[in-house]
């Protein structure tokens, strides 16, 4: 049997943690891009935050 690396195994405990590993391939992809697009929306948001609390000091 073959070991996995650490971003091998990484991958695999996301994917059983979110269920992943039961849907089809473009619905694993349709939900990894809606992660990263939400992750993106909360990185700007807090960017702005940043950015207005920068402007206050």
């Amino acid at each position: 049997m073959e070991e996995m690396n650490w971003v091998q195994r990484k991958i695999y405990l996301y994917n059983v943690t979110f269920g992943l590993y039961m849907l089809d391939t473009w619905e694993r992809y349709a939900f990894n891009t809606l992660v990263i697009v939400l992750i993106g929306f909360v990185l700007r948001y807090f960017a702005e935050i940043v950015k207005s609390v920068r402007y206050v000091w």
